[in-house]
């Protein structure tokens, strides 16, 4: 039989065929912004350990409809999951930290009021917020109760009608220039959400410093301190820790393909070095063990491309169950990680060089595999599933 296939080294499985131009026009409108906007300063902001613009990033971003994109009414997009999943890719191609900002703003903010909120809550916020004219941050995580937040000790009193919140919150993107932090408190009927305003007597949230990690990033600790909030502050509708982590779900999925975005990037940069440098006489692209690497990446890269791909179909037409997700992040992060640190081997000591973008990407995503769920809890959950037996304790 003949055949007119052919071989695209940058997209060898023809992944493109099975996107819509839809899809494709928001991909590639997300990597023209990434690659215009902040490319060409990101390895500056890693190396300083900031992000500098982050309030004017986060009205561009708005402008180009990716803040809740997923979500719908409310000055949202209301876009599929693939599409949101492809902006993903695209943002942390480019780094982690900034597709940690858009998470965090719309699957876990903005989804917490906008799943769990009043009508008055959703008015309020979330038309601004997916402008980029306010940024919100998710208060879920405490210094010490991360992988078990059904322990944590941020409590909420009523007095009279109103709130009384103390507590920490640590390891929260955005939260230094929040202007809204979604708080989640053990109150005497369970856990519940609470909307806190930036600016609240009490409140504070002090920026974490010296990361290695995500360091084009904002990382805060939040303090709450006798912080009154009225009534109205609740998130009505947020009873109990299955809402928080059903707010999770939602930014894992983000996660299941942003994390190959950066294994994209560096499995590229190591490709294109491969065939431009030079060892014993010959590219170091025509040496078995280098195409043994280059292999084993593109595998890894683009089955993950295909697990995210079908997660994303799946939850547009069924909704995914928890440990679906818990599936693609345990798998894409894992092997991204592995993908980026093959790629630096290839790239020997240029690696470690912020001229060259693995070395960014393979520190961001040390921080990837230990958010928004630990590998060692996504294998819990996964093997929950599958035995019908819970070993987290």
């Amino acid at each position: 039989m003949t055949t007119t296939a052919t071989f695209n080294p940058a997209d060898p499985l023809d992944i493109d065929a099975l996107l819509s131009e839809e899809e494709i026009a928001v991909r590639d409108t997300v990597r023209k912004f990434c690659a215009d906007r902040v490319e060409p300063h990101i390895a500056t902001w890693f190396e300083e350990g900031s992000l500098p613009a982050a309030r004017e990033l986060a009205r561009e971003l708005g402008r180009i409809g990716v803040l809740g994109m997923h979500l719908e009414g409310y000055g949202c997009a209301g876009m599929s999951a693939v599409s949101y999943g492809l902006a993903c890719l695209e943002l942390e191609a480019c780094d982690s930290g900034l597709r940690s900002l858009v998470s965090v703003q719309g699957s876990l903010a903005m989804y917490a009021i906008w799943a769990y909120g009043s009508e008055e809550q959703k008015n309020h916020w979330l038309p601004r917020m997916a402008a980029g004219e306010a940024i919100g941050c998710f208060g879920l995580t405490e210094p010490d109760h991360g992988s078990d937040p059904g322990s944590m000790i941020t409590t909420a009193r009523r007095d009279g009608s109103d709130w009384i919140l103390n507590g920490r919150k640590m390891w929260i993107t955005n939260g230094s220039i929040a202007d809204v932090a979604v708080v989640w408190a053990r109150t005497e009927e369970g856990i519940r959400g609470f909307l806190v305003p930036a600016g609240t007597p009490g409140f504070s949230a002090p920026e974490i410093k010296h990361k290695l990690s995500l360091r084009a990033s904002v990382t805060s600790e939040l303090v709450l301190d006798d912080v009154r909030l009225p009534a109205d502050a609740i998130l009505p509708k947020a009873e109990g820790l299955r809402a928080p982590l059903s707010c999770l779900s939602e930014a894992r999925y983000g996660i299941v393909w942003g994390a190959m975005g950066a294994a994209r990037s560096a499995f590229e940069a190591a490709l294109e070095y491969s065939k431009t440098r030079t060892q014993f006489g010959r590219p170091i692209a025509g040496f078995q063990l280098t195409q043994a690497k280059l292999a084993d990446m593109a595998l890894e890269l683009h089955k993950g491309l295909l697990l995210a791909l079908h997660l994303g179909r799946r939850k547009d037409a069924h909704g995914l169950h928890p440990a679906q997700v818990s599936f693609g992040k345990l798998n894409n992060v894992r092997e991204a990680l592995q993908i980026c640190r093959t790629a630096r081997t290839i790239l020997g000591a240029n690696g470690i060089s912020l001229e060259y973008p693995v070395i960014r990407h393979m520190t961001n995503l040390e921080s990837v595999l230990t958010y928004e769920g630990t590998s060692e809890i996504h294998a819990l959950v996964l093997g929950r599933a599958l035995t019908g037996i819970a070993a987290f304790q």
